[in-house]
């Protein structure tokens, strides 16, 4: 009898992202702040690409692997941030289902792979330090590309055999997530469709896509740490963590704030403080990675500083040309 009660109600068609519509009077605040932060995110990604494929000395596994993140990065914040200024911006908080699932789908795909991105780069900073005389062997352009190109097909896989799961599911009653944007569990929860068969597989996706590359990543640092406390000079032992430390600093940020995301209820009296830290998982960690590898990385500030003297001396050659030319 029920579910010939769930059949008989209407299907819905599409979905009220509530996000923060709980405080009208901080819209405007609110908007320009994500504004704001996704200009500094596109900028900072664009530019560590740039610098990546632009300057010779960048052309190593690590700046490959840090020039993919930032790629990564860029699509990251443009699958959730553009849809949220609209809302902010106009009070349409609207999509349809097929729209959120492909937003759902977009956020799964470069979630996993920046899981999966990680632990190459923690492997390729553990071979640097703990084997360095190998290295140049062992991660060459070939195994590069192969660890990044597994990263995105993995993440390609797991997010579609789940998507498939969920293009069968159907809606009805309810059609208000309270969240900022489709995420799995707001998802489900308004489904009157049997979803054991899909929770059981997302549990396994995600666990092969965020807790293997999680503990791979943690056993390369622990031994990167071992390696490095045994160094006897304490300067050889400053330059080791270095080389390190940012990426170091990235993982923690990014695998503390989903682990917080994830393991906070989201129960009524916590939905505020999920979404809290979803804002921290979503939108800062991408905004996080630019900064951390400018101000801890000495390469890339000297590379930023050539590359804005070559800007300067460039825009003033051309202030000189017009002038000569006797254009205002």
């Amino acid at each position: 009898m029920a579910n010939t009660d769930r059949r008989n109600q209407t299907s819905v068609a599409e979905f009220i992202l509530l996000g923060f519509g709980h405080v009208p009077e901080l819209q405007s605040f609110l908007f320009l702040l994500f504004l704001v932060i996704y200009i500094i995110t596109m900028a900072g990604n664009i530019l560590i690409v740039s610098l990546v494929v632009v300057d010779q000395h960048f052309h190593t596994p690590m700046y490959f692997f840090l020039g993919n993140l930032s790629s990564l990065e860029i699509c990251y914040s443009s699958t959730i941030l553009p849809r949220m200024l609209a809302s902010l911006l106009t009070g349409d908080r609207t999509i349809s289902v097929t729209s959120c699932m492909t937003q759902f789908y977009c956020f799964a795909i470069l979630a996993a792979t920046e899981c999966y991105l990680l632990a190459a780069m923690s492997y390729d900073r553990y071979l640097a330090i703990c084997d360095p005389l190998h290295y140049a062997t062992l991660m060459n352009g070939r195994v590069c590309f192969q660890l990044v190109a597994c990263s995105w097909t993995s993440a390609f896989l797991g997010s579609t055999t789940v998507l498939i799961l969920m293009s069968k599911l159907t809606f009805c009653s309810s059609n208000e997530i309270d969240h900022f944007f489709c995420d799995f569990s707001p998802i489900i929860q308004l489904s009157c469709s049997d979803t054991q068969l899909l929770e059981l597989m997302t549990f396994t996706v995600s666990s092969v896509g965020s807790v293997i590359p999680f503990l791979l990543t943690l056993a390369s640092y622990v031994c990167i740490i071992v390696t490095i406390l045994r160094i006897p000079s304490t300067t050889m032992r400053q330059k080791a963590f270095s080389t390190c430390s940012s990426h170091l600093v990235i993982v923690t940020i990014f695998y503390g704030t989903l682990m917080i995301v994830y393991m906070v209820p989201t129960t009524h009296p916590s939905k505020d403080l999920h979404k809290v830290f979803s804002v921290f998982y979503t939108v800062l960690t991408p905004l996080v990675n630019p900064l951390i590898y400018s101000l801890r990385n000495k390469e890339v500030k000297e590379a930023l500083r050539k590359a804005l003297r070559k800007f300067l001396a460039f825009a003033r050659l051309q202030a000189v040309k017009r002038n000569e030319m006797g254009i205002n």
